[in-house]
């Protein structure tokens, strides 16, 4: 089950914490991954560590708000794989603030990669997916798009947007044999969160770190694994049912807070 052999699949940000999951856990299962990136160093850890579990990785340069860069690295995709059979629109960057503390500048960084970085990715690949006739598209939304998050204004105003163009590609395309989802988690314990916490809470990031996991009724953050084993399935012809939707993988977050 959840196998994706003989099949090419293309994953933004793919070199670090949720995105390395996926890569890793898609190669495991027989697909060749292209890493969409711009940190090459990350990347090409992940594309070694994959080569020495036996999988077949490729590093792709991308600055997924630049348009030239995305089909530049799509076309070079591919190319190499001979097919794209699943895109996985997991790249993204956050940012802390109300709709009065947020600056113009942050509101528009955040949404030219949240937003406008899958839009540009979905403009690339779509075409050659119907040309194929067929193809999975799974976008990293986030519980911010679904409910209210203190702080997290432009964050979740751009995860909103993911939510919808979700819907819309999977209308528009379903008819070509594409689906489309997306997956919301609440907090997931990766790099950038570890960062965060040295960056902000210097003198007490044992105590941050419990807070923070403490929020989710399970008791802890979600492992990036844990997402990636989700992101298999729905990309997998064993969900060959499903489109139009997004699935919250949140400890309990949405339903069972106090």
């Amino acid at each position: 089950m959840f196998r994706l052999d003989q099949k090419a699949a293309l994953v933004t940000g793919g070199g670090s914490g949720i995105g390395r999951a996926i890569s890793e856990t898609f190669a495991s299962a027989g697909a060749s991954v292209g890493i969409l990136d711009l940190d090459e160093a990350a990347s090409g850890e992940t594309v070694a560590a994959i080569a020495a579990a036996g999988g077949r990785a490729e590093f792709f340069p991308c600055d997924i708000s630049d348009k030239d860069s995305v089909e530049g690295a799509v076309s070079a995709a591919a190319a190499s794989f001979g097919r794209i059979d699943a895109l996985v629109n997991n790249a993204g960057i956050a940012n802390i603030g109300t709709a009065t503390t947020t600056s113009e500048e942050d509101f528009d960084r955040v949404f030219r990669v949240n937003a406008k970085g899958v839009f540009l990715c979905l403009q690339a690949v779509l075409p050659r997916m119907v040309e194929a006739g067929g193809g999975v598209v799974l976008n990293m939304s986030s519980i911010a798009a679904v409910t209210g998050l203190k702080d997290r204004f432009a964050y979740s105003a751009s995860k909103g947007a993911v939510h919808t163009m979700t819907l819309s590609v999977a209308a528009d395309y379903i008819a070509h044999g594409i689906r489309c989802n997306a997956i919301c988690p609440a907090r997931v314990h990766t790099p950038f969160v570890d960062g965060y916490l040295a960056r902000n809470y210097p003198d007490n990031r044992e105590e941050m770190f419990e807070k923070l996991s403490k929020v989710q009724p399970i008791g802890r953050m979600a492992r990036p694994d844990e997402i990636a084993r989700l992101a298999l399935y729905l990309c997998s012809d064993d969900a060959s049912y499903i489109t139009a939707q997004t699935y919250e993988i949140d400890g309990g977050y949405m339903n069972l807070r106090p």
